[in-house]
């Protein structure tokens, strides 16, 4: 379970959520994309579109390029007893190829979408059906949704004490904006909501859910509205890894010259440790990202 914690105008955080669904696709993976705010339909149809192999050197050779030639200037500052020395490489310049890289002034052609099965949730769909029995102390909209999930984990063959009688696959699911009032959460509206365990019961059911499947998620939450922090922290340890999206626009640092060539900085709260007390906290403090014609980068 992958949280991300949106940046103030959700245009960064709403990148990531579409790279890892564009990601899905190109790997030939079922998708489940559930939203209250933007139809999943639509969503699915902005999805960045992929460089293959053989396009993507030629597509990104001009920042490839410039690459290049900071890193022969940097070999001539380098004195020549140092020459030698393995250099650690900080990010994949052109000769590294990590996953997939996408394109995102193009959108992904829609034939390549239709290669996959994909399944979508919108609120307000699901809500016009009158639900016949509302849980205890939990949102009907997530209620609706976990039961969403679990019909597809079971219809579809991803549940793990299951054999999957077809070839093996994985389901990736995308929630967006999670406790936002669009799903009928007052948690980031209010210090005191009306129902604080809603969000921590709804991830703690979603959790079980995907570690008993074949399956990977995703949430982003507007957290810079979530004022009470006890709520911030239980969904923190409800989740494996945990990631904050701060964007410059509007604050100070936009102006602040040592992040001139960035657009905000990412912060990695937390790392996946499996079947551990506790998780993982990342060394790498200093990490920022920067859009680029093309390319979402992060450095």
């Amino acid at each position: 379970l992958v949280f991300t914690e949106e940046d103030k105008y959700g245009l960064y955080s709403n990148l990531l959520f579409k790279y890892f669904l564009a990601e899905g696709i190109v790997c030939g993976h079922e998708l489940f994309v559930a939203s209250a705010k933007e139809h999943p339909d639509n969503i699915l149809k902005e999805l960045p579109a992929p460089l293959l192999d053989n396009t993507y050197r030629k597509e990104l050779g001009d920042e490839g390029a410039a690459v290049k030639s900071e890193d022969f200037q940097d070999s001539m500052k380098i004195a020549w007893r140092y020459q030698n020395l393995p250099k650690v490489e900080a990010s994949p310049t052109t000769h590294t190829k990590f996953g997939h890289y996408y394109d995102i002034s193009k959108k992904m052609p829609p034939e390549l979408c239709q290669s996959v099965k994909w399944h979508s949730f919108y609120l307000h769909e699901e809500l016009s059906v009158e639900p016949k029995m509302k849980p205890c102390n939990m949102n009907s909209g997530y209620a609706k949704l976990l039961h969403s999930i679990q019909r597809i984990i079971s219809q579809e063959g991803f549940d793990g004490s299951d054999p999957q009688k077809k070839q093996r696959n994985v389901l990736r699911i995308g929630i967006q904006s999670l406790g936002s009032i669009l799903w009928g959460d007052d948690v980031c509206c209010s210090d005191a909501p009306e129902d604080p365990h809603s969000l921590t019961k709804f991830l703690y059911v979603l959790r079980g859910l995907l570690r008993k499947s074949l399956s990977a998620c995703i949430i982003t939450v507007p957290t810079h509205l979530i004022q009470n922090k006890a709520i911030m922290e239980r969904v923190t340890n409800l989740s494996d890894m945990v990631v904050g999206l701060e964007s410059f626009i509007g604050s100070e640092r936009e102006t602040n010259p040592l992040y001139k060539d960035y657009h905000g900085l990412v912060h990695v709260h937390q790392i996946p440790r499996l079947n551990s007390l506790i998780c993982d906290v990342s060394d790498t403090k200093d990490l920022a990202f920067r859009l680029k014609r093309k390319l979402f980068t992060i450095e």
